[in-house]
């Protein structure tokens, strides 16, 4: 350390090290360490250039062998590999540990072994946020607003939600036991259900009946997400309808197929993404013929902030080709596309590998300062309305959500808070 009590450094290589080691006389006396001692402290023999993953290699192997106190292998290689993906600074290219891996897959794929029910975060657990229809869960007699405290005799209390998650999947008909507070009940309730494989349901419909509108919710862009419209779709229709309002705020995306299935259903053969890769060779995504809807209404897509990727793609296509007006704040500006790469013991990597542009909008990428404040990017709304703080998300009383009361008015529907299921 010098008078300023600061790190020497030399090429890039911080000399902390060697403060309170053979070193400090020589630093004391002004003298750098030679290549020779470099060398020693990295194991690499004298002449010798090491290679970017022989010194990571012997890194690693040093933590094991020297560290103060043992080290868990496995944890060490998965730090190492996250260190990896965030020195890129791009927070969409991640390493994904095995149970993160399979968590993420069964997300795009919205079908896994489980009770049929999300859950959100508790003091006491874990609770019950939503019940899906016909799934076990309900046939259990668990609904919305119970809380989970233990799985199978183990209390979940201070455990984090993707961790309880994962205790309640597990292979399909095997049976886990729920200890459940009830809003109904004094003391907690042990519930055993049996798993199913469940499909996640992506897409909520309402029907909006004194407005004549149809509203849909789209969660996330999975593999059963275009069928699920399709069935949305056909419930709406069974009414008159003057318009319809996507919702897709806090949409985080998904799968470009997946958004690319639902933009057939408004156009065929158009293109819907043109993607650029590092070297310089292109590709295009279009629609697919045969799966053409006849939409006889105007139609409204809700976004915010947090609207991203596929559902970018997705309401971004349908400004483009004058098929919606878009409603709300600007969209995340996501404009990359990500490949998910296995690795050999069930993790995954999600890297970026190319920019992605749509039909006719300019290129619309997120930028942020060095603090990760938003400086511009995102698609732009046709009509400006942020989120009032005192709004309720309920499509059943559309007054009570001023975003969504505004893309009614942009429909030109008659105004009125009453809906049909």
């Amino acid at each position: 350390m010098n008078k300023g009590g600061r790190l020497l450094s030399f090429g890039g290589i911080v000399f902390g090290c060697f403060l309170f080691g053979f070193a400090w006389p020589d630093l004391q006396h002004g003298k750098l360490p030679n290549a020779h001692t470099v060398n020693a402290l990295f194991g690499v023999r004298s002449g010798a250039a090491a290679s970017p993953e022989q010194q990571f290699s012997h890194a690693y192997s040093k933590i094991l062998t020297d560290y103060i106190q043992a080290v868990d292998p496995t944890n060490l290689k998965y730090a190492g590999m996250e260190g990896l993906m965030s020195s890129l600074g791009d927070p969409h290219t991640i390493f994904m540990p095995p149970r993160a891996a399979e968590a993420f897959n069964d997300e795009t794929k919205a079908n896994f072994g489980g009770i049929g029910a999300r859950l959100g975060a508790d003091a006491l657990g874990a609770k019950i946020s939503n019940v899906f229809d016909d799934s076990p869960a309900q046939t259990a007699g668990i609904r919305a607003g119970n809380i989970v405290t233990a799985v199978d005799g183990k209390s979940v209390t201070g455990k984090e939600i993707d961790d309880i998650v994962t205790m309640i999947k597990g292979k399909e008909g095997t049976l886990v036991r729920l200890t459940v507070i009830q809003n109904d009940k004094q003391r907690p309730v042990v519930l055993t259900v049996k798993r199913a494989r469940i499909i996640a349901p992506t897409v909520d419909s309402k029907y909006i009946a004194a407005s004549q509108v149809g509203y849909m919710s789209i969660l996330s862009f999975s593999e059963p997400t275009a069928e699920q419209f399709d069935k949305e779709l056909a419930k709406l229709e069974a009414h008159p309808l003057k318009g319809l309002v996507i919702d897709l705020r806090d949409n985080p995306g998904g799968l470009l197929d997946s958004a690319v299935d639902m933009l057939s259903r408004f156009f065929e053969s158009k293109l819907v993404v043109k993607m650029k890769f590092r070297d310089g060779h292109e590709e295009s995504a279009q629609t697919m013929p045969g799966f053409i809807h006849d939409f006889k209404y105007p139609i409204a897509v809700l976004m915010n902030e947090d609207s991203a990727s596929a559902a970018e793609i997705f309401s971004g296509c349908l400004h483009d080709y004058g098929r919606a007006k878009l409603v709300g704040t600007h969209s995340y500006g996501k404009a990359s596309v990500q490949n998910v790469f296995p690795l050999i013991d069930q993790s995954s990597a999600k890297i970026t590998i190319a920019k992605y542009f749509l039909p006719f909008t300019p290129f619309f990428g997120r930028k942020v300062d060095q603090d990760g404040v938003f400086l511009s990017g995102g698609l732009e709304p046709d009509v400006k309305a942020e989120l009032d703080p005192k709004s309720i998300i309920d499509p059943e009383n559309p007054k009570t959500d001023n975003q969504l009361w505004q893309a009614i008015q942009v429909l030109n529907p008659t105004p009125s808070e009453s809906t049909k299921h």
